[in-house]
């Protein structure tokens, strides 16, 4: 489910707002369940990432830019624009170190980069990263938003805004 309200909802033909909104019982149709085995999933979720409301259901963050019928504009209008004075922190890996040095953090694929509020945080982070780069909110020169689920998101990182580099075992 999260797959399909993340990456795969346009190529699979599901209606979808521009801020990720899509009918439940669409969702249940295209995935073949119904609606107690959705309420279980959208529970069961480790990392908190869908959202219901009514009859209607989105992912939280974390969509794919291609292929999709979200918008930046929509999915920020729909977070909550934050001011954060402390660190932010992005979860990579070490072979990435060098083109991030060069060009800062892009979301790739995704619509935005996603950042975590500490060190030890478990949204906005991936579980699996060498290095943990230390993000200066100051520096960013951008708005950060905030998604329901408690990750903070940034369309892009500038080189200038990373302002450490900590290996990801001194934080566990």
């Amino acid at each position: 489910m999260s797959r399909l309200l993340r990456h795969t909802a346009g190529e699979r033909g599901l209606a979808m707002t521009p801020d990720g909104w899509a009918a439940i019982a669409d969702v249940c149709a295209l995935l073949q369940m119904d609606r107690t085995a959705l309420a279980a999933a959208v529970e069961q979720n480790d990392k908190a990432r869908l959202q219901v409301d009514g009859d209607r259901i989105r992912a939280c963050q974390g969509h794919s830019a291609a292929g999709m019928p979200v918008t930046c504009e929509a999915l920020e209008n729909s977070w909550r624009r934050v001011t954060p004075q402390e660190l932010l922190w992005h979860g990579t890996n070490t072979a990435a170190l060098d083109a991030i040095t060069r060009e800062g953090l892009r979301p790739g694929r995704r619509t935005h980069v996603h950042l975590a509020p500490s060190r030890n945080s478990h949204v906005g982070r991936r579980s699996a990263v060498d290095v943990l780069l230390g993000i200066d909110p100051v520096k960013l020169g951008r708005p950060v938003f905030e998604a329901p689920n408690g990750v903070l998101l940034v369309r892009s990182v500038p080189p200038e805004a990373i302002c450490r580099v900590e290996k990801a075992d001194a934080v566990h």
